[in-house]
């Protein structure tokens, strides 16, 4: 029979829904339950294509026994972490402070007033590895609840205070300055794995708000060192097994230091983010590598991601089955020896071995290996080869070998989809595609951003300007829109104005923006992750720093400053400024953990610059524009006297010719009609 988890949208709850669990969705009424009948609340936070989740869930949550217990003595709550950041935030800030670590599952015990008291994450059936059993811990904390309530009152008592106690240096001295993001730059130099690229060691995640700042750092100071690591990185990414070598995109991260074997969930953030971040690479340097694991990446998005609506579902699955049925991680992406000698032949399916690592042994599990490019392949920076070390008949071979490969895994059971669409995510998605179909003369692309933004206006944003968070087949969901929906969904949009020359977009960008301004800011530059009229929790979230995707923080002082350089509004200007004042506390400390607000702080520093091209949209000047590198400039393309742009007000074609006008800190360059002297300007 199913539990009231059924009623819901979200896919990961939908997947608890046959649980013999007695599962509640978030809401007063659990809390209400466990009021009523004086036990504790267990909160378990997980999203659909996380694979300790499903371990978890068909280790304990579908145990008949186990279910009865947890019925018995608690009210259980599931929560889909990617529809309420705001409770997974709160929750997990309790549980990394209380053990120094953090993960999902998420694993928290509470009051009926919401106050934690025991945490953890993934629990076995049976205790092993130092971990004690789940029903061990079931009974342990029923026993405390019963025995010891003062204990347990004092303990949340305490957490609460802790949480609500700590407070963010905000960087009170004003905005970063040059000494601040160079001594950010020789903190990410200390951290770069001079030998495998990236920052740290195992696991190891794809560094995309870091890269955007060094190759903005590059643009603006002409760093070597930056230019060299974000190079480093990405192309040890690209030849790496987190890389799909046949289908393009990226899995999570890697487990190991050496990109090789990947935690194969595949997001839309991070493919998202990691599109604009390699076509940003092309821009810098002419890679013909990054072109291609661009456009890969976003004809991945398009063709793997995209919802019937128009809009991106949120994840593909780690899991799937493998040849003899067992439902297992990475088999639909995983190869072994004779797999490829029975599709490619005897010849071919020895060269593809060697050309991407598949051996007898095995680099994965159970003797079968993640494709990866051999070390030293695919590290152009504009060299003129294919983009995967191959040239002549050995690309037209690898070509062959691909399509073949790939035809054949598309045989295989595919990973589950979260179909869930996430406005943070999907615009973070509008702008790689707008971009990158505008630099690589894809209008296709331009269209899939285009119409995802459309999906976004028709379902997300409601006539008061405020956003849901997410939505299902055509329908918004019940949770409101957090920071980094309202920032990531301007940014999208501010990319697709640009390119497309439709003011209608930066209109939109400021409806969000404004909603920013008044319902998410707080004193001396602060922002919240969520809106002052939002549920309230035991605390009100608050992160300047990078996770997976951009802080909601930093990501709303890029959007707001590249709208305050299109409209020259001081209100949002300084409502940027404001808010990077956190990026001066935390960047030359902290730096692989705010990237994204050292990137804004590079187009702060830079001006940013405004471009205003008064004449056709996607004529040599515009496209010459949008690829300038200088840090953050917005342009704004259109004939000239139309009102879609603040920018091209007053701007003239010059002797009848298309003109580009180039300001920034209030001062403007003489207008040219020359496409090459306006890159020249722009850093091309």
């Amino acid at each position: 029979m199913a539990n009231r988890l059924a009623h819901t949208t979200s896919p990961y709850l939908l997947q608890h829904a046959d649980n013999p669990v007695d599962w509640w969705p978030w809401s007063p009424e659990a809390f209400e339950e466990a009021r009523r009948r004086d036990v504790p609340v267990l909160l378990s936070v997980g999203y659909a294509s996380c694979h300790w989740c499903h371990v978890m869930a068909h280790e304990s949550f579908d145990d008949e026994t186990l279910a009865a217990r947890l019925n018995e003595h608690f009210v259980p709550v599931k929560v889909d972490r990617e529809e309420r950041p705001d409770v997974d935030a709160v929750y997990m800030e309790a549980v990394q402070a209380a053990t120094g670590q953090g993960g999902w599952p998420m694993t928290v015990f509470l009051t009926a007033d919401g106050e934690p008291f025991y945490f953890g994450t993934y629990f076995p059936p049976e205790a092993r590895h130092g971990m004690p059993s789940f029903r061990q811990v079931l009974d342990g904390v029923s026993a405390a609840w019963t025995d010891r309530r003062e204990e347990v009152a004092e303990v949340a008592g305490h957490i609460v205070a802790d949480l609500a106690g700590r407070s963010l240096a905000h960087g009170g001295q004003g905005v970063p300055d040059e000494s601040d993001l160079a001594r950010a730059l020789a903190g990410l130099t200390r951290d770069h794995d001079d030998a495998r690229g990236g920052f740290g060691g195992a696991p190891k995640f794809p560094p995309s708000m870091v890269i955007e700042f060094l190759l903005r750092h590059h643009a603006r100071t002409g760093s070597e060192e930056a230019l060299r690591m974000a190079v480093s990185s990405c192309a040890a990414m690209a030849r790496g097994g987190i890389y799909d070598q046949l289908g393009g995109g990226f899995a999570r991260y890697a487990v190991d230091a050496e990109w090789t074997v990947p935690h194969f969930e595949k997001m839309l953030y991070d493919n998202a983010l990691l599109c604009r971040v390699y076509a940003h690479l092309w821009r810098s340097t002419g890679s013909d590598l990054a072109r291609r694991v661009a456009l890969e990446t976003a004809d991945f998005l398009v063709r793997e991601l995209r919802t019937a609506e128009g809009g991106f579902a949120s994840a593909l699955d780690a899991d799937s089955e493998d040849a003899e049925g067992r439902h297992v991680e990475g088999a639909f992406y995983v190869w072994t020896p004779a797999q490829l000698r029975e599709v490619l032949g005897e010849e071919d399916g020895a060269f593809a071995a060697a050309r991407f690592g598949v051996t007898e042994a095995g680099t994965f599990e159970e003797g079968s290996s993640v494709l990866r490019l051999d070390a030293g392949e695919g590290t152009d920076s504009g060299s003129g080869d294919t983009g995967d070390g191959a040239a002549g008949e050995d690309a037209e071979r690898i070509a062959s070998v691909r399509a073949r490969l790939l035809a054949a895994r598309e045989l295989r059971p595919r990973p589950g989809r979260d179909d869930k669409v996430v406005a943070a995510w999907n615009g973070l998605a509008v702008a790689a595609l707008a971009e990158t179909g505008a630099y690589f003369d894809r209008p296709d692309l331009v269209e899939r951003a285009t119409e995802a933004a459309d999906l976004l206006v028709r379902v997300h944003l409601g006539e008061n300007g405020r956003l849901a968070r997410t939505s299902m087949e055509g329908r918004a969901g019940e949770n409101s829109g957090v920071l980094e929906d309202y920032a990531d969904v301007a940014e999208g949009f501010l990319a697709l104005a640009s390119v497309t020359g439709e003011g209608v977009w930066l209109e939109f960008a400021g409806l969000l923006l404004d909603v920013v301004l008044t319902r998410f800011a707080g004193e001396g530059g602060q922002l919240y992750d969520t809106a002052d009229d939002a549920e309230k929790l035991i605390r009100r979230p608050q992160d300047p720093t990078d996770n997976a995707t951009p802080s909601g923080w930093t990501a709303a002082a890029g959007a707001l400053l590249s709208y305050a350089a299109h409209t020259g509004s001081e209100a949002h200007r300084t409502a940027a400024e404001g808010a990077l004042g956190v990026v001066k506390a935390l960047g030359p400390r902290a730096p692989r953990f705010v990237g994204w607000g050292l990137a804004a702080a590079e187009a702060l520093l830079d001006g940013p610059r405004e471009v205003a091209v008064a004449g056709p949209v996607g004529g040599e000047l515009h496209r010459t524009a949008l690829l300038g590198r200088a840090p953050g400039a917005v342009v704004a393309a259109g004939e000239p006297g139309g009102g879609e742009f603040p920018l091209l007000v007053d701007r003239a074609l010059v002797g009848g010719e298309p003109t580009a006008y180039v300001c920034r800190h209030f001062v403007c360059e003489t207008p040219t009609t020359d496409a090459r002297e306006l890159g020249r300007r722009l850093g091309g």
